[in-house]
Parts: structure tokens; C-alpha cells; sequence
């Protein structure tokens, strides 16, 4: 879909995701590092597959010009540079969009390209706090919770990729470029676009619910979203609605065919039930035979029987889970590739699927360019040869 497309990832953690997704679209995508970087960081790996590896200190005066050259030739630019570094220097708007009108910026920061904190620098957990997702996360008596692995980079990276993506049509219908500004507090933000209709609609502010749910209650009982099973658990809600009637209506004849107790579910109309009136008390009654119903299941018992009886819900996975998981395997998702060592690692591969095929993985993570193959490759002053891509510098 991008073949050709030329771009260059001088971005740190918050751009990986964005570069990756572009390779992933069939861009020719070049991850730029200083010569000291460590790259063997499984994140770093992960979200760097499919890309070449370009070592380059742009504090070097040849080096700085080499990066100068590729930007007048390149498609995209996917930055982070921190404001008044060195790097947001060389990459000025004006001065990059006066050598290259057609050079597309996504300049992603965590809090954007302009205003007060414009100048600030964050890590993941003060994005995620200051996105507001930590209000939201955790037991209503604790502390916030974090998700253990880094998550605003994600969001801003899928958004920055998405823009870039805008542009690139803009481009291709006006010829010109611009640039993308993207903030990762924002970009958390969104990730919880859910949480002020519960306030227009209920006068309800979203609070840590934990295993729980609040918002689909008029009286502000809150609803179990994550039940124990026998080898972890579940995610199913009690919804209303035509789609969680014909769910919950599924899930009683389930428990009956089972000969589980159903107590107060036997009794509800569930073609008609609605969970707004619903008190604390009757919620809790209703979940009690639900409880002991899914504690006997398995993941993949409840998995197939949910499918089978078209319901919503889904099991929580595991790491473990995911990398076993059968509709994954049939649809050729992970890619195999081979590292400096020699042992073959596997990787998730792209995202989407043309034409009813996955376009595999063309570079691990970390294998080099030649500098001035690739200037040559650009368009640029380097020697024109052959680009060289040397093996992988750094195993997972």
C-alpha cells in the first residue's frame, strides 16, 4: 500500500509504534540511532521490527549533513524531538518544508507542539496520569493503578501513524506537505472518550471500579465485568440493549442446559431487561449464580460455548494464551526471524492483511543500512549502489 514510501524514524518510545505501523503498510521505513544506543530492549525490538537501522550522531558535522541530505528526499519524518535539543534545531517546520515542500513532519511530544507545557518532558506513568487513565484504573479504596507495560507511546504512535496517513492523501492531492503535530496526553485522552457521556447523560463521574463497571445504572450499582474462571478469567457484562439481551438470554439457557442453579436469573425476561432501575442488592442477586456458573469453565470452555451461542464476552489472555492462540496461528500472523546470533525469534507481524495476504516481515529489528548507499538510494549525494543490509546488530 506505501511501497516507496521514504521515511525516517528519529523518533524515541512515544514514535516507535507509528514507524512500525507505516512499515507494516509496505514504507520503506529507516530507525535512526545514535552509535552508543542499546537496542536490545524487548519494546525497542518489538516496535522496531521491519525497519532498517541507520547509526547516526547528528552532533557530527557529516553525519548532520548526511541527515539533512536523506530529510530533502525523504516522504515522512516521525519525531520527538525534545525543544531546544539539537535535533528540534535541525528539524525546524520552515526550514525542512523550504528544502522539501513535499516532506510530511509528525512531530509527536507529550504534550504537544505548543502551549504552557509545550517544554515539558514526561515519562509513560505521568502521560497515563496526566491523560487521565489512571483516575480509572485500580480498586475504588486504592491507590491508581498502572498497566505494568508502557502504554501512551502506543496511543500517541497509532494516532501520529494515522495522521501521517491523512497527509499523505492531502499530498497526494495537492502535492504539498505539512506537518502533523501530535500530543501523547491527548492521545490518552481519547482512550477514554467513554468516561463525560456518563457525566452528560447520568450526572455520573467515572471513578476506579476495579473488577467492575459503573455508568450502565441509574442508582449507581456497579456491574461485574471480570469473573473467576477455573484458569484465570472472564470478561462479560450484563448489558442491555438488543445485543446484551440476546447474550444474556444465551447465558441462562447455557446455565439450564448445565443444570446450574439459576436462582434470580430464571426469572427475568431477559427479551425485555433493562439495567438502568437496578439497585446495588438486585444486581449483586442476579451476578451470584453467573459467579458460580463461570468459576467451572475454562477460558477456552467459555470461549467456544460463548461463539457457539453468539454472546458477548471474551477470555482475558494471558501472554501465554495469546502466543497459543489457534485463530492467530491459522492467519499467519507471527513472522520468524533470524537474529545476530543465528536463532530464529518470532515476532507479531503486520497488522493487516490485502488481498487475503499478510505481507511478511522484511527486516529484523536492528539490521543495518549502509549510510551512503542510502543516501544514494534517496536520490541524494551519496555513492549509487546497491543498498547493503548487514545482519541484524543486536538479538532480542
Amino acid at each position: 500500500m506505501l511501497d516507496g514510501l521514504r521515511t525516517l524514524d528519529c523518533s524515541d518510545r512515544l514514535g516507535w509504534i507509528a514507524g512500525r505501523i507505516l512499515a507494516d503498510l509496505g514504507a520503506e521505513v529507516v530507525k535512526i540511532e545514535p552509535p552508543d544506543a542499546g537496542l536490545g530492549a524487548s519494546d525497542w525490538q518489538a516496535y522496531n521490527a521491519n525497519k532498517r537501522l541507520l547509526r547516526l550522531d547528528p552532533g557530527r558535522p557529516r553525519e548532520r549533513a548526511a541527515l539533512t541530505e536523506l530529510l530533502a528526499h525523504a516522504d515522512v519524518l516521525i519525531e520527538t524531538a525534545a525543544p531546544g535539543s539539537p535535533l528540534a534545531e535541525l528539524f525546524r517546520p520552515d526550514e525542512l518544508r523550504a528544502r522539501n515542500p513535499r516532506l510530511i513532519q509528525v512531530s509527536i511530544r507529550p504534550f504537544g507542539a505548543d502551549g504552557p507545557r509545550a517544554h515539558w518532558q514526561a515519562s509513560d506513568l505521568e502521560l497515563m496520569a496526566a491523560g487521565g487513565a489512571l483516575s480509572l484504573a485500580g480498586e475504588p479504596d486504592g491507590a491508581p493503578t498502572r498497566v505494568s507495560a508502557p502504554q501512551a507511546g502506543l496511543w500517541a504512535g497509532a494516532q501520529a501513524a494515522v495522521g501521517a496517513l491523512i497527509a499523505l492523501a492531502h499530498r497526494g492531492a495537492t502535492g504539498a506537505g505539512q506537518q502533523v503535530a501530535v500530543s501523547a496526553q491527548a492521545a490518552v485522552l481519547t482512550a477514554l472518550a467513554h468516561a463525560p457521556t456518563f457525566y452528560d447523560l447520568l450526572g455520573q463521574v467515572p471513578t476506579r471500579c476495579g473488577e467492575y463497571i459503573t455508568g450502565r445504572t441509574l442508582t449507581g450499582a456497579r456491574m461485574r465485568a471480570f469473573w473467576p474462571c477455573r484458569d484465570g478469567y472472564i470478561n462479560f457484562v450484563l448489558y442491555g440493549g438488543v445485543a446484551g439481551r440476546r447474550s444474556n438470554q444465551q447465558l441462562a439457557s447455557w446455565m439450564r442446559e448445565a443444570g446450574v442453579p439459576l436462582g434470580r436469573v430464571a426469572e427475568i425476561d431477559w427479551t425485555a431487561f433493562d439495567p438502568k432501575p437496578l439497585t446495588q442488592a438486585q444486581v449483586e442477586e442476579l451476578e451470584q449464580p453467573i459467579l458460580r456458573f463461570f468459576a467451572g469453565l475454562t477460558k477456552r470452555e467459555f470461549l467456544e460455548g460463548a461463539a457457539a451461542r453468539e454472546m458477548l464476552g471474551y477470555p482475558v489472555s494471558t501472554v501465554e494464551d495469546i502466543a497459543s492462540d489457534p485463530q492467530l496461528e491459522a492467519r499467519g500472523f507471527w513472522d520468524d526471524l533470524q537474529s545476530a546470533t543465528g536463532k530464529r525469534v518470532r515476532h507479531c507481524g503486520g497488522f493487516a492483511m490485502v488481498d487475503r495476504a499478510r505481507a511478511p516481515l522484511r527486516y529484523a529489528p536492528g539490521q543495518a543500512v549502509d549510510l551512503e548507499a542510502l543516501l544514494a538510494e534517496f536520490g541524494g549525494s551519496g555513492v549509487r549502489r546497491p543498498v547493503a543490509v548487514a545482519e541484524p546488530l543486536v538479538a532480542p
